[in-house]
């Protein structure tokens, strides 16, 4: 597994031992940036990657600019290998690690009133919670106005969740044995004239 592009291009990403994490396949990762790409700046971005596992969809965002990526993941295979990433890319400083169960994490981040410009959903195929985290998303407000939201499922998942208020689902594509949602937070209203 390597970084496909920015910075970091053609860095080594190392993966947790065993089946317990599904890295996203370099095909997924450049069809997700090159989509995102057109439509997403990523300098300065404040980046989400939930599930993350190796983390590298959040380590191929910071290696295209984003300021700041927030990996989330329970368990310690998992964070320990993200550290070891952030430490080959020489990113250390702008990654931050959060090792608690999503929802806690999410809890968390609300009280610190974190928001994010970009989020990665990759949740488990055995236990797929990507329409519970997107209500938890939208209903704690942690995604910036205009953020995108990227959601990773099985090809054989149920059809991909539907957006949740706030929320637009812009598209949806299939890679392999990916399907990828894409949504968008609605753009503030614009104020009405007196």
């Amino acid at each position: 597994m390597r970084v496909i592009a920015g910075h970091a291009h053609g860095r080594r990403l190392k993966a947790p031992r065993g089946l317990a994490t599904r890295p996203t396949s370099a095909r997924a990762r450049e069809s997700i940036f090159s989509r995102l790409q057109v439509r997403f700046d990523f300098e300065g971005a404040r980046v989400l990657d939930i599930f993350a596992g190796s983390g590298s969809l959040g380590c191929e965002a910071l290696s295209r600019g984003a300021a700041k990526v927030t990996f989330v993941d329970s368990s310690r295979a998992a964070v320990r290998t993200i550290e070891k990433n952030l430490g080959a890319m020489e990113m250390a400083d702008r990654g931050r690690i959060l090792a608690l169960d999503v929802f806690r994490a999410l809890d968390s981040l609300a009280s610190e009133a974190a928001q994010f410009d970009l989020v990665f959903v990759d949740a488990p195929y055995r236990n797929d919670l990507s329409h519970e985290v997107l209500q938890c998303l939208s209903r704690l407000g942690l995604t910036a106005a205009e953020a995108w939201i990227v959601v990773e499922q099985s090809k054989r998942a149920p059809a991909a969740p539907e957006a949740p208020p706030g929320l637009t689902r812009h598209s949806v594509v299939t890679i392999g044995d990916h399907r990828i949602a894409f949504y968008r937070r609605s753009p503030p209203a614009a104020p009405s004239g007196s």
